[in-house]
């Protein structure tokens, strides 16, 4: 699963520390999934606690959040050093104590059960990732002491589980970020940051066998089974994300490959006299592509986190410190 370390202007833990997170999320997945594939085998029953979670019908993400967050206020109750713990550091910089203390948060947190039993492993494996989605969701969207007002759509938004549960651990994924640049807000595509480069990401995606027609003109011509119409040229917004990298990489001495990709996963682009600086992954060539980028297994990179932490930077933050903490500090 890619790793959600920005979306769009909500806060972020891997804000606090780009260095920390990434492997620990990698850590924390691996021992819940391990646990769980033990607990499937042995047919030992769901946990009552994320049982009920999962399985009411009015289930939301602030009813989880708020179960959980009892729980994680009791590991800190009696601790004058609460806040200090709260605050993610670097292992280097963090004392055996408080990083035995953010460890056992984050397992609480990141703790994952089956809500009933699956026949099969790969109905198990499902599970396990809608489960992981949430928690990632929750990773992209709150600190133990801030968080911020998540859109609901984003629990259903198909293209960001696709980034989320297709993709190896080692992809971190700012989707859709907002970046604060001369205290101006400005909306960008979504950016993939795998070990070896970064990628800037344009979906074009309508009915079924659609042909979208493309020039370097303001409007992009559209033909599907409805008949044409004209849809802005997905490159304008592609171009300013680039441009956007390329800034903050050039400031920061980052030496890391940009790459531009519009995908069509179920159409196709016909643009005859294409800029050779942008790759058109239409239905045709989507596969190929797309199982290159599964196979890359080059584990996480120090260009990777520099580069994650600078853009991160530059990105707009809107959020409120936890109104729990506002009332345990009163």
């Amino acid at each position: 699963m890619g790793q959600l370390i920005k979306l769009q202007d909500y806060v972020s833990r891997y804000e606090q520390n780009i260095y920390l997170y990434p492997s620990r999320y990698v850590r924390l997945k691996k021992q819940q999934w391990e646990k769980l594939q033990a607990a499937w085998e042995n047919k030992d029953e769901p946990s009552p606690f994320f049982e009920r979670a999962l399985l009411e019908e009015n289930w939301t993400p602030e009813a989880e959040e708020k179960q959980i967050l009892q729980k994680l206020k009791g590991l800190f109750k009696n601790d004058r050093k609460a806040e200090e713990l709260m605050e993610v550091h670097a292992a280097e910089s963090s004392g055996e104590k408080q990083n035995q203390d953010q460890d056992q948060a984050e397992q609480l947190e990141f703790s994952v059960t089956y809500s009933s039993r699956p026949h099969s492993l790969e109905l198990l494996k499902q599970q396990f990732l809608d489960q992981i989605f949430r928690f990632q969701m929750k990773w992209a969207s709150s600190t133990l002491m801030e968080k911020s007002f998540v859109d609901k759509t984003f629990y259903y938004n198909e293209q960001l589980k696709y980034f989320l549960q297709r993709f190896p651990d080692t992809f971190l994924v700012l989707f859709r970020p907002i970046f604060l640049l001369k205290n101006a807000p400005v909306e960008t595509e979504t950016m993939v940051i795998t070990p070896t480069e970064l990628w800037c990401i344009s979906f074009l995606e309508e009915e079924e066998n659609t042909v979208f027609v493309g020039s370097q003109e303001h409007f992009w011509l559209k033909r599907g089974k409805n008949g044409e119409k004209k849809i802005l040229n997905p490159m304008l917004a592609l171009n300013r994300t680039e441009k956007i990298a390329k800034q903050i990489f050039k400031l920061h001495d980052i030496e890391l490959p940009i790459k531009k990709a519009i995908i069509s996963r179920n159409g196709y682009i016909d643009f005859p006299a294409a800029p050779i600086d942008i790759e058109f992954i239409e239905s045709r060539k989507y596969e190929e592509w797309f199982q290159s980028m599964r196979g890359l297994r080059s584990p996480l990179k120090h260009i990777q986190m520099k580069a994650s932490s600078h853009l991160l930077q530059y990105c707009l933050t809107s959020s409120i410190r936890r109104l729990e903490w506002e009332q345990q500090d009163e």
